[in-house]
């Protein structure tokens, strides 16, 4: 199960968590590049090359698997000081990430993993903690330090937190942390019971129940779309990577992120609603 919380990093922090993402930017974009030439040099037949051109390799090379490129890391490391600032465990996870996404589209066929532009690397995780980070209303977080939290809800008794990741919104203006939280318990199977409604998701109407309670689809986008609109506009027209150009996209950034929050609680309401409404709840497909 996962907690979500606002952080309040200082300017210190933000900058090296900054510096972070970009270095787990590269460190993915460079393991990704390995794994893709050793693929592009496997791709013609023994007998035959390309007419446009052909990777060299050595067929004794191993395939870049998830241990292989790990023993790399520390490699790296030694000579490459950026990738010694970062926690061993976030460098190591960025490698996890992108197996995982090898592994998913080997078993769909489908979403070859891509290298990842400046700003699209967001979140970096430490995956493991020997005791709790959180302090009052602040998280420890190795390396960074203690970092200002707004604990909107406790941590619930019998919980153990498991990993924390950091999240960068807004393009690095506003930061969250995802903490997940583990209770060794077992959920018995509880059968139905009390009184039961169905709902049934719809495209004119965001969702019907059976005791003809329709609730219309919301608008969020196109509310607040001629404000995007305008403010597109504006960031159009500022010089690329200068001062103003990058004020104009954190006003867009923040823009979106209302909207998907706004869109987030309506959903949530929505979800309480049906909830007080009956004891058990079947969606109709």
């Amino acid at each position: 199960m996962n907690y979500t919380y606002r952080i309040y990093p200082d300017t210190a922090q933000q900058e090296l968590m900054l510096s972070w993402l970009e270095t787990c930017r590269r460190l993915y974009n460079r393991c990704l590049g390995d794994l893709k030439d050793w693929m592009n040099s496997r791709k013609c037949a023994v007998d035959r090359c390309s007419l446009n051109r052909e990777y060299i390799m050595s067929p004794d090379i191993p395939f870049p698997g998830y241990r292989s490129q790990k023993r790399q890391l520390t490699q790296w490391k030694k000579t490459e000081s950026d990738l010694k600032e970062v926690h061993s465990q976030v460098t190591q996870d960025v490698i996890k990430r992108l197996h995982t996404s090898w592994e998913s589209f080997r078993q769909r066929g489908r979403g070859f993993p891509r290298f990842k532009k400046y700003g699209r690397y967001q979140s970096f995780l430490f995956p493991q903690f020997a005791t709790n980070p959180i302090k009052g209303d602040q998280i420890k977080l190795p390396k960074i330090g203690l970092v200002d939290l707004k604990l909107h809800r406790e941590i619930p008794e019998g919980f153990q937190i498991k990993g924390v990741r950091v999240v960068s919104r807004c393009r690095g203006t506003k930061w969250f942390v995802v903490i997940t939280i583990q209770a060794d318990i077992s959920v018995p199977d509880n059968p139905h019971f009390g009184r039961a409604i169905g709902v049934d998701v719809g495209l004119i109407d965001f969702l019907a129940t059976s005791d003809n309670l329709t609730i219309p689809r919301p608008r969020f986008f196109i509310d607040l779309q001629r404000e995007l609109k305008l403010l597109q506009r504006r960031a159009s027209r500022k010089k690329k990577r200068s001062k103003n150009y990058e004020k104009a996209q954190i006003k867009v950034a923040r823009l979106h992120h209302k909207i998907g929050n706004t869109r987030k609680d309506f959903h949530l309401k929505v979800a309480h609603q049906l909830c007080d409404q009956a004891d058990s709840i079947v969606l109709m497909q």
